[in-house]
């Protein structure tokens, strides 16, 4: 079969390998679409994330969608937390320090198939494509930060950053009563700009000014809530600067480095209180709801599309930043 591995920076081959062998409880699944992550281009781009590097090759991928041996199509949860230890005991497998994630404890989706554990599998309705499946893990990441969030009926919410994760965190809002959503990019990102405009947020270019002009939407009184999405420190200080006294901000962007900076003292004379995402934990059914209820779209983000002999071409495309959601489709459709 074919797999696309990753071998240090920039250096992402495609060969042949040996058909993955199942374990115990694991099944065979084919995998038909694969999402590029911010954390798999940060693995690409700059060789590591968080301070973590490439020590070994590795194939990406934990945003994917596949058809088990007896033909069934679904999605695939890409962490196996140990399920004994307290924290999963108490309901956070996402903070399991013996979590196994595809694409980077172990080999991930970017391969014709991959052997995974039946009870990671979310069986797809009949009118969900194939990408859909995959984008239900960024969607269910968005879940976890909105959960974070504590959104009610009538918050105000500023999203910082409208990539993939902050255009789903968009929706998602907008769905639990937001009265408002300000949604923040780069300039240099007109058509994310434009998608979350489409998605019913009020969009501010993150120009070092902007959370003057939030306050400004929100009659001087500040943000609710906000929700981070872009991994950068001007991003962390513009959320920090946009809120209200005793506002809530989830930080749930991967920066480059190891370190997150804020500005402790705005954040302690406005009492915030602050709160990391990881991952996500048990939300692929509500996902799966959630689009299949036509309350969240998943489809429209997904702007390019390439074969796994294209992986590079992909990758370098998302590093780039062009569209929103690059797939990669490994084989033929399920």
């Amino acid at each position: 079969m074919q797999a696309a591995r990753l071998w240090g920076r920039r250096d992402l081959r495609i060969g042949d390998e040996e058909m993955p062998r199942p374990a115990a409880g694991e099944e065979l699944v084919r995998v038909t679409a694969v999402g590029i992550c911010g954390s798999d281009i940060h693995w690409f781009d700059e060789g590591g994330i968080g301070g973590t590097n490439v020590v070994r090759s590795l194939v990406p991928g934990h945003e994917f969608a596949g058809v088990t041996q007896d033909g069934v199509r679904v999605a695939v949860d890409p962490a196996i937390p140990c399920r004994a230890c307290e924290l999963c005991r108490c309901g956070h497998p996402n903070l399991c320090e013996s979590v196994v994630f595809a694409g980077h404890d172990v080999d991930g989706a970017l391969q014709e198939w991959i052997a995974w554990p039946s009870r990671n599998f979310h069986p797809l309705p009949d009118t969900f494509s194939d990408a859909d499946g995959a984008m239900l893990e960024p969607l269910g990441v968005a879940i976890h930060a909105c959960n974070l969030a504590h959104i009610e009926r009538g918050t105000t919410v500023g999203v910082f950053g409208c990539g993939p994760i902050g255009w789903l965190t968009i929706q998602l809002a907008l769905h639990r009563g937001a009265s408002q959503v300000v949604a923040t990019e780069l300039a240099s990102r007109p058509h994310r700009l434009a998608a979350a405009a489409a998605k019913g947020a009020t969009t501010v270019v993150a120009n070092g000014c902007e959370a003057a002009a939030i306050r400004d939407l929100t009659n001087g009184r500040g943000l609710d809530v906000a929700i981070e999405a872009a991994g950068d420190n001007a991003a962390v200080d513009a959320a920090v600067d946009a809120v209200r006294p005793g506002a809530r901000i989830v930080l749930g962007g991967i920066p480059s480095g190891p370190r997150t900076s804020v500005s402790a003292s705005s954040a302690r004379r406005k009492g915030l209180t602050l709160a990391w995402a990881r991952r996500m934990k048990e939300t692929y059914p509500e996902a799966i709801g959630l689009v299949a209820s036509g309350a969240i779209d998943v489809r429209s983000g997904v702007t390019h599309t390439f074969p796994l002999a294209e992986a590079a071409q992909a990758f370098e495309a998302a590093v780039r930043r062009e569209g929103m959601k690059v797939m990669i489709v490994p084989g033929p459709p399920g």
